[in-house]
């Protein structure tokens, strides 16, 4: 019965505080938060904790949920699973990387056969092992689609130094792709 209902009926039914309603919001959305989580943490706990954390949010604020369309609840929760998950990075290993001016160094964009050929895991792995500010800005803004005035907002920073952020860790990941590339020839 539940699984039949659209998000407006089921959001309704968890700010009513019934059970299996909750239980099926979890149910629905958890692995996409997962996902979604699992790009801003360190750890696969870690990300688990912020699905967990952000959906006892979620349920104690759904009565605030405004229904906008199919897809308005999980862009709802993923809202605050991105704001629980930056908290997090904030509250406790913010790392902020000293912007030395631009790089002289021109590193070439991958082509496609080139970047193709890269495992996803790689990809992944790479792009967890950026500065968690880095990481951060980068899956705001490139995955997530924020805007770097929206960025700065979320984060306490200047939309300059957003863009700037984005700019080195874009270079950064174009260096470490194209050294993953010239390694595995």
């Amino acid at each position: 019965m539940y699984q039949e209902l659209d998000e407006q009926s089921l959001a309704k039914l968890c700010s009513e505080n019934n059970r299996r309603a909750q239980e099926e919001l979890y149910t629905r959305y958890a692995a996409r938060l997962y996902t979604l989580c699992l790009r801003y943490s360190d750890s696969r706990d870690e990300a688990q904790d912020l699905v967990h954390d952000s959906m006892l949010k979620a349920l104690d604020k759904i009565s605030s949920f405004t229904y906008k369309g199919s897809g308005s609840l999980y862009a709802w929760i993923s809202r605050i699973a991105i704001n629980t998950a930056l908290a997090n990075i904030s509250r406790y290993k913010f790392r902020f990387v000293r912007l030395t001016g631009s790089s002289s160094e021109t590193i070439p964009e991958p082509t496609d056969e080139e970047f193709t050929g890269i495992p996803q895991e790689k990809l992944l792995e790479i792009i967890s092992n950026l500065p968690d500010t880095q990481r951060a800005i980068f899956n705001m803004f490139c995955i997530d689609g924020y805007s770097h005035k929206e960025i700065a907002q979320m984060l306490g920073i200047s939309e300059r130094g957003s863009s700037s952020l984005l700019a080195k860790t874009k270079h950064t990941l174009r260096k470490q792709l194209n050294d993953y590339i010239k390694n595995s020839k």
